[in-house]
């Protein structure tokens, strides 16, 4: 399974551990997330620069379609952002994404239900060894946990997070 790993503004794809080279003070900000769902990556960027890559990321039961109600356990698509952190999450740290929108809210109030919330970035469940297998989130993007510790380094509040097809 591919890891993160930073080399510079390049993508690099490892197994292991995400390294960096760099000190902790001198690691990228990230300014957007673009999760794609069909390849499975989820790719960071600093000034339209991509420089790292995190393969393998899991999704909801129902991966494929925009998330649309409470319970559909379908992952959102669109432009969403980052708009707080917990790190004392039921996983392994977690970063929340903006769902829903306006156009979520409403889409959703017009066919008599709710569209759901808590849509998360994290990691695997706290006290679990190693990674749960295949799709198995509500809606969330979930990640090792090594690689959700990088995030929580170079990924403020306030980050664009796209999320496509």
């Amino acid at each position: 399974m591919a890891r993160l790993a930073l080399t510079g503004l390049a993508i690099v794809a490892l197994a292991g551990p995400v390294r960096s080279s760099m000190p902790e003070s001198e690691l990228p900000v990230a300014d957007q997330m673009v999760v794609d769902k069909s390849a499975r990556t989820l790719t960071l960027y600093a000034n339209r620069r991509p420089f790292g890559v995190i393969g393998g990321i899991q999704l909801g039961d129902a991966p494929i379609g925009h998330k649309r109600f409470q319970g559909d356990e379908r992952t959102p698509e669109g432009r969403y952002w980052i708009d707080w952190s917990n790190p004392d999450s039921s996983y392994h740290l977690s970063l929340h994404i903006s769902y829903p929108n306006a156009s979520d809210e409403a889409f959703a109030a017009s066919q008599g239900r709710s569209a759901g919330g808590m849509i998360m970035i994290h990691g695997q469940p706290n006290g679990m060894a190693g990674r749960m297998r295949g799709d198995w989130t509500d809606g969330c993007i979930a990640l090792a946990n090594e690689e959700i510790e990088y995030l929580w380094e170079t990924v403020p509040d306030g980050t664009v997070i796209d999320i496509v097809p």
